[in-house]
């Protein structure tokens, strides 16, 4: 084990932040703070600061299991791997290759997304790939191709933010879900910026605000077309922009001016009053800012909730310019990176599309295949499965915990018990690897190397702190133990630094290239990163020259140029300053016009659901569950509901109550609080058994991200003590 601290990243949420890991006298490491860090200046939540307790042999797994005699029993690594090549040959055989499905984790690195991708195409042969990012920021990320040609969670870092003027933060709670990033925006408002929170929960962020706004769950469509139709009639549409740096402005108009304000307040409950208030705060500023999170986006509209939220920022000429513009802030550790080179249903590395020939042409060609040989786009990640145990007959999963994670949970779980054998990577035994086959012991963040792009799409290198323990071996020696027992004996490399190699020369020339980022670049320039795109152009007079510097107010001295035009060091850390990925430079205005969620209230189901996380849990909690500290903090569900509602029902604080929608039942304790809506409740999704708020949710699918509507269903609550 190395004898001096390692400087890394944190791995849980898209923030990633700078830590460094110290070797324990004792063994082991302990977290030591990285104040040189850009992005959180040495702050650390409890899950950041807790993290190497997952790292020890009685948390997490170290030998391979195989199911025997119906019971998980431990085996060795040829026995394990000889299973699972045995059995997916077997069903290949049989049914062909798309019988065999892949399913991907958001927190892998780069390599091991990309060697997860790879092998799926190339030694598989099958077209049924995707992974839990899909669950993520898929319908910003359409929402943003659609308007910029173009997505990056982030299109400018972290550090802009408190030089704007005004943010409008759209469902979005970092104050729990990436604590350390809280800063940024009290730091906005003590620069004499606002803060409007938009989110039908008074959260801990909404505490911070200078505005909130509560609107009914899934109706950020219509707050948002609403607000386009005062800016218009107020006159407040930036005309010179919306004619020089846009196309489509006509229509997106027509379909705004629809939504008049008082027509939004019915459908939102947001008064009149609070829609003028945040029209004028937006506007008036010369920098603005518009930030969505899972709120609008796990919606079976999320990709148009998104657009008209960025059409907001299109009308007032606030995206590409300095310190404004719209951005996504990304869950998942590796959400960004994850989904750019190959987990995805439908893309290769570098963010191409699976159905370019182009593309197609070039990635076979780095991997020395036939393009004809690789597969065309396979199902999304609720569609795949939701195909388990029928057209999907066998399936490695790696990195994700669906039996908790997935909506409509329940009928998830029954699929993948129905599959004829399921392979499972994972650090611990999490509930989905109980249900495996064969489960994989894998290495962790400290015990590898490997990069990750951050929400701001800034790719760091973490480093391997510690060995890992005897019987544990990392995602890319499965991958390569697997590729060679079923026929293919080259291109899955087990350095990582090797395939990122691959990567780069995988991703040259498409949207997210990474050809000009190196590890050694990574591990200089004081490790604060590299921001994609960087093409690689050694040649270039431009990559020894400073970039120039943005300036300390936004109105005043030289704006910030495009980062493609400075040095490379840094790669591009704001994109559209001077174009927007579009064949003519231009951003595109989308129409869209509010439509209601998938499944509305009635008499049987009254109220509405919506999901989210808390402070001390992360994801499935499959490794934040296994943490002392963590558990304290947060040991179990709750039913989070209005005090009229809980009067109604007759239940008080701590009650027992059952939530139940046309897809299952849950049962936590009650939480009374007023800074939640009368007609919701909300539950948070750590948990498995009955207290699993996923075997509500609805997997109503939006039609382009095909993102389920996670955020918002029909409920009836009830004291549990009285249902059966």
């Amino acid at each position: 084990m190395p004898t001096a601290s390692t400087p890394t990243h944190c791995p849980y949420c898209a923030l990633q932040c700078g830590m460094a890991l110290s070797p324990l006298p004792t063994g082991g490491v302990e977290v030591v703070e990285r104040p040189d860090f850009p992005v959180n200046r040495g702050a650390l939540c409890g899950k950041g600061r807790t993290a190497p307790a997952v790292l020890s042999s009685g948390v997490r797994l170290t030998s391979p299991l195989v199911r025997s005699g119906g019971s998980l029993v431990p085996a060795g690594w040829d026995e394990a791997l000889d299973r699972i090549a045995g059995e997916f040959a077997r069903v290949r055989a049989a049914h062909g290759a798309d019988a065999l499905g892949v399913f991907g984790g958001g927190g892998l690195t780069n390599e091991k997304a990309y060697a997860l991708g790879k092998f799926a195409r190339v030694v598989l042969g099958t077209s049924q790939i995707d992974y839990n990012g899909r669950f993520c920021m898929s319908s910003a990320a359409a929402a943003g191709i659609k308007a910029f040609g173009l997505d990056r969670g982030l299109p400018f870092p972290m550090e802009d933010i408190p030089r704007t003027g005004c943010v409008i933060l759209v469902g979005s709670n970092p104050a729990e879900t990436m604590p350390p990033a809280l800063r940024f925006f009290d730091e906005l408002r003590e620069n004499g910026g606002t803060l409007i929170v938009v989110d039908p929960r008074r959260t801990r962020t909404a505490e911070h605000a200078d505005l909130h706004l509560a609107p009914r769950p899934g109706t950020d469509l219509a707050l948002a077309l609403g607000l386009l139709h005062l800016i218009v009639a107020e006159g407040r549409v930036d005309e010179e922009y919306v004619r020089e740096r846009t196309t489509g402005w006509e229509d997106a108009r027509a379909a705004a001016m629809a939504h008049w304000p008082e027509y939004v307040e019915r459908i939102t409950g947001v008064p009149v009053p609070q829609l003028r208030e945040t029209v004028r705060l937006f506007c008036e500023p010369k920098a603005a800012m518009v930030l969505t999170a899972r709120g609008p986006e796990q919606q079976s509209k999320g990709t148009d909730t998104v657009g008209a939220w960025i059409n907001l920022c299109l009308a007032t000429g606030r995206a590409g310019r300095p310190f404004s513009g719209y951005g996504c802030l990304t869950g998942q550790g590796n959400g960004q990176g994850g989904r750019e080179h190959g987990q995805k249903a439908d893309q290769l590395p570098g963010y191409r599309k699976l159905d370019d020939p182009a593309a197609r042409r070039h990635v076979a060609e780095v991997w020395g295949v036939d393009p004809d040989s690789l597969p065309g786009p396979g199902r999304s990640a609720y569609e795949l499965l939701d195909a388990l145990g029928s057209d999907v007959r066998s399936l490695l999963l790696m990195g994700s915990n669906p039996v908790v994670s997935a909506p409509r949970a329940a009928h998830v779980e029954e699929r993948i018990r129905s599959l004829d054998f399921l392979a499972v990577c994972d650090v611990v035994l999490s509930e989905t690897a109980a249900l495996a086959d064969v489960v994989l012991p894998v290495t962790q963040w400290a015990e590898e190397t490997g990069t990750t792009t951050s929400l701001e799409g800034r790719v760091l290198l973490r480093r391997r702190a510690l060995t890992a323990p005897d019987g544990v071996r990392s995602d890319l020696e499965v991958l390569h133990g697997l590729a060679a027992r079923l026929g293919v004996e080259k291109g899955f490399p087990t350095d990582p630094e090797e395939v990122f190699e691959e990567l780069r020369r995988a991703s040259a020339g498409g949207i997210a290239d990474y050809s000009g980022i190196s590890y050694r670049r990574l591990a200089e320039g004081a490790g604060e990163g590299v921001f994609w795109p960087c093409p690689a152009d050694p040649a270039d007079p431009e990559d020894t020259e400073a970039t120039s510097e943005l300036t300390e107010a936004v109105d005043g001295g030289a704006e910030p140029r495009d980062g493609s035009a400075g040095r490379r060091e840094r790669g591009t850390p704001r994109l559209f300053l001077d174009r927007f990925a579009t064949e003519d430079g231009r951003a595109r205005f989308v129409p869209v016009s509010h439509r209601p969620a998938a499944e509305e209230p009635d008499e049987d189901y009254p109220v509405l659901l919506t999901t989210g996380r808390v402070v001390a849990q992360y994801q499935s909690g499959a490794q934040t569950r296994r943490v002392d500290e963590l558990n304290a903090a947060a040991p179990g569900p709750f039913v989070e509901l209005h005090p009229r509602l809980a009067a109604r029902l007759g239940a008080a604080e701590g009650d027992a109550l059952a939530v139940v929608s046309r897809r299952g039942r849950a049962v936590a304790p009650a939480r009374i609080t007023s800074g939640i809506r009368p007609d919701t409740v909300f539950m948070p999704f750590h948990w498995p058994g009955e207290g699993r708020a996923n075997s509500l949710t609805n997997p109503a699918l939006d039609p382009t991200s095909r993102m389920p509507e996670f955020k918002v269903c029909a409920v009836r609550v009830e004291k549990a003590a009285d249902t059966v």
